[in-house]
């Protein structure tokens, strides 16, 4: 249940297809998710901004899912393609830079900030990420439509606000630059220059010291590439790279999963002829290691923990050639539909999902029974902060720790369903040592009869050795950090059982 397939919720990241004519590539969410087309009729006349203003007030009053609430108000909206790209980086980059531009809005408001209404806290800060982060959004655009927005929403006091503070700001727009926020601890000058947690920042600066963890975070408040997998299937990638091209689309050539393609200027690719096909599915580079790391071969069999929407299943059973059986299981029943409707218009035959807690596997499957297991584990998914940038705002320290003692839980219940000889593969979203290096540390000290193995797949292993991720050490477990591809943030450690 971590990141990196198309339409997961909290934890799993989708797609973000092409730029928007703002000069910025889209997250996930909105029309370039797999999502309907949004230039349908309007039912009511909303702007860019006031849908995601609406959107914005939402998520933090609520604790809503900035990606499932833009996803429904634009299917809602009507609006135009390249209005639907603007309210999508409007939410993403202001709830992503918000304790950024937060400290920018306190010089400028007096009484401050803690006793503006929510929504107009909110339309500052939505106003001031366009004049300070979108170069291509003129001043006076920014800064009127703020002021309308205003007087709809209240009255001519908080628009003259609204109006004055962020003149304010344009005028001092050149003071206003990151590299201009220096703290007197590197965790805080981190923190607020990137807008993160200071605790969170506070831990990556001590897993991977200061450069690495500033890296991180700037890396996190970058837009997602699109990336396609191919069905190879089907096809070849090579086939599918020069039908992308002829078709006068950006492809390239994916650098480290050897059956994905990095994709711009497409649209909505999951609106097309050749993803209804099953010629291809949406999905991050970094997720689509994980099965390869797998390795699983025709006639086995295999299961898939933690399974929805099913992308990591559909991509074994893919490179299993159709044969043998890929059980997807997922908690909840809801789910077992999207694992369906992918695996059917891959047209796979070899895939069964199936609905059951992980933790009561070995109840249903018996002892020793698998070829192999994968444990895509539930974690705190900050590896997918680009595509959902609210959970740097919602998951606290605690989280960590409880889900480390879940994800415990779950290895020791399902190892015991691979068979003397096969593999188990654990993979979250995260760079957390606690929920990654640090978990399995711990799992084979108390399961002996599992070791690492690096015998991977020689060209992703080329891969990774040609980008300087890993090195003549490597054992087996790998540890992708978003700054590294431009994919999710990623772990993945492979073991086998002895004979």
């Amino acid at each position: 249940m971590s990141g990196g397939d198309n339409g997961r919720p909290a934890g799993k990241g989708g797609q973000a297809p092409s730029r928007t004519p703002h000069g910025r590539r889209p997250r996930n969410g909105g029309w370039n998710g797999n999502q309907p087309k949004t230039d349908a009729p309007k039912r009511k006349a909303v702007t860019p901004r006031e849908l995601a203003l609406n959107i914005l007030v939402k998520v933090a009053e609520s604790g809503a899912y900035s990606n499932i609430q833009l996803n429904r108000s634009l299917q809602e909206s009507g609006l135009s393609r390249q209005d639907a790209g603007l309210a999508t980086e409007l939410v993403y980059g202001t709830i992503s830079r918000q304790a950024t531009l937060d400290h920018w809005l306190s010089k400028f408001v007096s009484k401050g900030l803690h006793k503006l209404d929510k929504w107009v806290h909110q339309l500052l800060r939505m106003s001031a990420y366009q004049l300070l982060f979108l170069d291509r959004i003129p001043t006076h655009a920014a800064v009127n439509e703020a002021v309308a927005i205003a007087k709809r929403r209240g009255h001519t006091g908080i628009s003259g606000m609204v109006n004055g503070v962020l003149r304010s700001m344009d005028r001092s727009r050149g003071e206003l630059v990151l590299s201009a926020i220096q703290e007197k601890t590197p965790v805080a000058t981190i923190a607020l220059r990137h807008s993160y947690p200071e605790w969170l920042v506070a831990r990556w600066v001590a897993a991977y010291g200061a450069e690495t963890a500033e890296a991180i975070c700037a890396a996190g408040n970058e837009q997602p590439h699109a990336s396609i997998r191919v069905n190879t299937l089907l096809a070849d990638r090579e086939e599918r790279l020069r039908q992308l091209q002829d078709s006068g689309l950006h492809a390239e050539p994916s650098a480290i999963a050897p059956s994905g393609i990095v994709v711009s200027g497409g649209g909505n690719l999951a609106d097309t002829d050749s993803f209804r096909q099953g010629l291809w599915s949406l999905q991050d580079e970094s997720s689509m290691l994980v099965a390869e790391v797998v390795a699983p071969k025709a006639g086995m069999k295999v299961l898939d923990c933690c399974a929805a929407p099913g992308g990591k299943s559909s991509h074994m059973a893919e490179l299993m050639d159709g044969k043998g059986k890929v059980w997807a299981n997922d908690l909840h029943a809801h789910k077992r539909e999207l694992i369906t409707t992918q695996t059917e218009r891959l047209k796979l035959r070899n895939v069964e999902a199936v609905v059951g807690d992980a933790m009561a596997l070995s109840e249903r499957f018996a002892a020793e029974s698998m070829d192999a297991v994968l444990l895509d584990a539930p974690c705190s998914g900050f590896g997918v902060i680009r595509r959902k940038p609210e959970i740097k705002w919602t998951k606290t320290e605690g989280d960590i720790s409880e889900i480390a003692a879940l994800q415990r839980q779950l290895l020791h219940r399902v190892s015991g369903l691979v068979r003397p000889g096969g593999t188990l593969v654990y993979s979250t979203c995260t760079m957390e040592k606690e929920e990654n290096e640090r978990q399995i540390e711990g799992f084979l000290k108390e399961h002996p009869e599992f070791r690492l193995d690096a015998d991977w797949p020689d060209a992703i292993l080329s891969n990774l050795r040609d980008a300087g991720v890993i090195g003549d050490d490597f054992d087996g477990q790998l540890q992708l950090l978003p700054q590294h591809f431009g994919s999710d943030g990623f772990y993945i450690a492979r073991m086998v059982k002895a004979h």
